[in-house]
C-alpha cells in the first residue's frame, strides 16, 4: 500500500512538473496556481471513503464528480469545487423531476409572476441555486441538516471557486468532506415517510377524480401533518388550484381536501394566501383572484384577508429584496428594494400580523449578510428598521437562530459577527421575562450561533413559546 501511495505520488510530481514547465516556457505564472502535492494526495485518499458510500450503478452517471477528482489531482481544487457543486445541482434537479415538478416549482418560486415562465424541466435553470435549495428543503427533498450542509458548499462555490475570483485556499479533506455531503445528501438520501406519502397524493389528486374512500383516506393523512410539511403542501394545492389550465376533475379533488389541510395549515401560510389573492387583482389577474377567494371562502377564511393595500406591497417588497440579496450584485440592487420597504412600514413598523414573522426574518437574514461583505448602502436602512420592531417583533428576531435559513447563514465569520450587533440591537426591546431569559442563555451561551437551537437548555425555552 505504501508503495502504492509513493508511485501516486511521483505520477502527480512528474506530471505537475510537465504542465508548470510548459506554462513557464510560455512566459505565463507558474507560483500559486496549483495546490500543493501533500492536499491532492489527501484529497485522492479521502475520496475513496466518500465514493464508498455512492451506489455503482450511479457511479457511471456522476460525470461532474468525475470531472472534480481530476481537477483536483492535477492541484486546481477550485475548479473541483466548481464542478461538485455542478453534480449538487444537477441531483438535485432530477429529484425534483422524479418528485413533482410542478408542485416543486409552486413551493420554491414565491412570486406568481415569476412562476408563470416555469413550466416543464427546461425551466429548472430559471431557479437561482438559493431556490433550488431552499425548494427542496421544503417539500422535503432535503432535510434542515443537509440543506445547512449544501448551503455551505453553494457559499463556497460562489466565493471559493472557479466561478468566481478569489484567493481562498482549499485543502483536501475539505473537499473530500464536501463531496461526502453532495452523495449523501443530495444523490442517496432516501425519501421520509411522509414525503413518500405527500409523493403518492400529489399523483392521484391530479390522476383522476376522487372517490369518498379515497378523499377520507388522505384526510387521515392530513391530521398529524405539523405546519412545516403541511404549508408548503397547502401552497402546492393553492398554486395548482389557481392555475388556469388545472382540469376540472384536480379542482373538485382540491376543493374536497381543502378543509381537513387548512386545519393544519399555520396562520402565516393563510395570511400568505390572502396576500396573493391581493396581488391577483393588482396584476389584474381576476381570474385568478376569483379561484384563489372560492379557496378562501371554503374555509370561512375571510379573516386572513389583507386589511389594507399595503400588506400585499410589503409581501412583494419582501420577496424582491431576499432575491436580491441571493443573486449577483446584490450590494447594488438591495438598497432601493431596502427603502421601498423602509417606507411601506412607516415610522412606528407598522407591518400586518400575518406578514410579522416574514418580515422579521426577511430583515434579519438580509442584516446579516450574505457571509461576503456588508451592503453598505443598504444596512443603515437595515438598523433603521430593526430599531422600529416592537417587542413582539424583537422576539420573533432573538429566535431567528431557529429558522434554517438563518441557522445556515450564521455558520460563517460575517453573519456571526452581525448577529452579536443584531442582540445589541433588540435587547432593550425585549419586555417579557421569558424572553429577557432567552436572550440571557443565547448571549453566555459558548457555543457558535447557527448550533443554539441544539442546546438543550436553549431548545427547552423555546418550547415554551411555542406552548
Amino acid at each position: 500500500m505504501a508503495e502504492a501511495s509513493e508511485t501516486a505520488l511521483q505520477g502527480l510530481q512528474t506530471f505537475e512538473d510537465l504542465v508548470l514547465d510548459i506554462l513557464a516556457e510560455s512566459g505565463l505564472p507558474t507560483d500559486g496556481i496549483l495546490v500543493e502535492l501533500g492536499e491532492r494526495h489527501v484529497l485522492m485518499k479521502s475520496t475513496a471513503f466518500a465514493l464508498a458510500k455512492l451506489p455503482f450503478e450511479k457511479r457511471g452517471q456522476a460525470n461532474y464528480i468525475s470531472k472534480m477528482i481530476i481537477a483536483g489531482s492535477v492541484g486546481l481544487f477550485d475548479a473541483a469545487l466548481n464542478y461538485l457543486w455542478d453534480e449538487t445541482v444537477l441531483e438535485l434537479r432530477k429529484r425534483v423531476v422524479n418528485f413533482d415538478l410542478q408542485y416543486f416549482y409552486e413551493v420554491a418560486e414565491k412570486s406568481d409572476n415569476k412562476r408563470k415562465e416555469l413550466k416543464d424541466e427546461d425551466d429548472l435553470p430559471k431557479l437561482d441555486d438559493q431556490k433550488l435549495l431552499s425548494g427542496c428543503r421544503e417539500i422535503g427533498l432535503i432535510s434542515d441538516i443537509g440543506f445547512q450542509e449544501l448551503d455551505l458548499i453553494r457559499y463556497m462555490r460562489n466565493w471559493a471557486s472557479a466561478a468566481h475570483p478569489n484567493q481562498v485556499q482549499l485543502d483536501g479533506l475539505q473537499l473530500a468532506h464536501w463531496l461526502g455531503a453532495c452523495i449523501k445528501h443530495a444523490i442517496t438520501l432516501p425519501y421520509d415517510q411522509i414525503t413518500a406519502q405527500v409523493k403518492k397524493l400529489l399523483v392521484k389528486v391530479k390522476e383522476k377524480r376522487l372517490d369518498d374512500g379515497a378523499i377520507k383516506e388522505i384526510s387521515s393523512f392530513f391530521v398529524n401533518l405539523p405546519p412545516v410539511q403541511a404549508d408548503p403542501l397547502a401552497s402546492g394545492f393553492f398554486g395548482r388550484y389557481t392555475d388556469l389550465t388545472t382540469g376540472p376533475e384536480t379542482l373538485d379533488n382540491i376543493r374536497r381536501l381543502w378543509p381537513e389541510l387548512w386545519n393544519q395549515v399555520s396562520d402565516e401560510a393563510r395570511y400568505n394566501f390572502g396576500f396573493r389573492l391581493g396581488r391577483f387583482r393588482a396584476n389584474g389577474d381576476q381570474e385568478q383572484a376569483d379561484l384563489a377567494r372560492q379557496l378562501i371562502d371554503l374555509v370561512n377564511g375571510a379573516t386572513y384577508l389583507p386589511s389594507e393595500e399595503r400588506a400585499w406591497e410589503i409581501d412583494a417588497a419582501l420577496d424582491e429584496l431576499v432575491d436580491a440579496h441571493n443573486n449577483w450584485n446584490n450590494f447594488y440592487n438591495e438598497p432601493s428594494i431596502a427603502r421601498r420597504l423602509q417606507e411601506l412600514v412607516g415610522q412606528h413598523g407598522d407591518v400586518p400580523e400575518g406578514l410579522s414573522r416574514k418580515y422579521v426574518l426577511g430583515v434579519v437574514e438580509v442584516f446579516l449578510t450574505n457571509g461576503n461583505g456588508v451592503a453598505v448602502n443598504a444596512d443603515p436602512v437595515y438598523r433603521d428598521l430593526i430599531t422600529r420592531f416592537d417587542p413582539q417583533q424583537a422576539s420573533l428576531a432573538l429566535r431567528a437562530f431557529a429558522d434554517p435559513v438563518i441557522a445556515s447563514k450564521l455558520q460563517w465569520p460575517l453573519p456571526q459577527k452581525k448577529w452579536t450587533e443584531l442582540l445589541g440591537l433588540i435587547g432593550s426591546k425585549l419586555t417579557g421575562r421569558t424572553d429577557r431569559e432567552l436572550f440571557d442563555a443565547v448571549q453566555g451561551s459558548p457555543g457558535q450561533p447557527h448550533l443554539l437551537a441544539k442546546d438543550s437548555g436553549i431548545k427547552a425555552q423555546l418550547k415554551r413559546f411555542e406552548a
